[in-house]
């Protein structure tokens, strides 16, 4: 009866190589506190738009809650100032030094309709409106807005560029609703996202190169504080 013959070198390196991919890489993704637009029902897309009295209680809550996990590496934002302003908070309880912008975590543009009440959208920019609940994902917004696959594909390299960076840890990222519809169509492949409330909690793993939803939209943290029960939602039309 012959021997089968191992080669160790070659066993050791496949042994290496799944205890590398099996790491699992955590992203907890936070969308930004409420806003005095959000608050008002107006579109802000790109446009800069404080938080309101409401949202900074939310930035609070969600910064204790975060502050009380298990710690992470580093926080990340989207250069817009309502999502920065979030982050900052977050960052001090958790003892990290300080927050990276990341220009493409910003939210969509969103042409012609940016300022604009969603009540008056159909009405006064009927194509861009038209365009935004599209289901032609490479159909930009009228007025220099972005398709939807350009929002998706900036978004999803945003967090992959992350995830490289810090393989096999924790991180925060602040950014917008949008942005984590984006995100979770992307990774889910499913027909709607549901509704991205203020400041919730959404965690994704990266596990041997494979993005999965750990848990979604949990707004746990601010039963104390209150949110906006409509949060954002691509998906319906208001």
């Amino acid at each position: 009866m012959g021997h089968e013959w191992i080669d160790a070198e070659k066993e050791f390196k496949w042994s290496e190589d799944v205890k590398v991919e099996s790491e699992v890489t955590e992203i907890v993704l936070v969308r930004h506190g409420e806003t005095t637009w959000n608050a008002a029902g107006r579109i802000q897309g790109q446009i800069e738009s404080e938080l309101n009295e409401v949202g900074q209680k939310q930035a609070v809550a969600i910064a204790e809650r975060l502050g009380k996990e298990a710690r992470p590496v580093a926080v990340y934002s989207s250069d817009l100032k309502r999502a920065k302003d979030t982050a900052l908070m977050i960052a001090k309880t958790c003892f990290c030094p300080e927050v990276t912008e990341v220009p493409d975590l910003k939210e969509r543009h969103v042409g012609s309709l940016q300022g604009l009440y969603w009540t008056e959208g159909a009405e006064k920019e009927p194509e861009a409106y038209s365009a935004f609940f599209s289901s032609q994902n490479d159909l930009e917004i009228p007025g220099g807005g972005e398709s939807f696959d350009q929002l998706c594909d900036r978004s999803m390299n945003a967090l992959e560029q992350i995830a490289k960076k810090h393989k096999g840890k924790r991180v925060i990222v602040v950014t917008h609703g949008g942005v984590l519809r984006a995100i979770y169509l992307r990774i889910t492949q499913a027909s709607s996202a549901g509704k991205l409330l203020n400041a919730s909690v959404n965690v994704v793993h990266l596990r041997d190169k494979k993005w999965i939803i750990d848990s979604w939209s949990d707004v746990s943290h601010l039963s104390s504080v209150g949110f906006l029960q409509r949060g954002f939602d691509g998906d319906s039309k208001p």
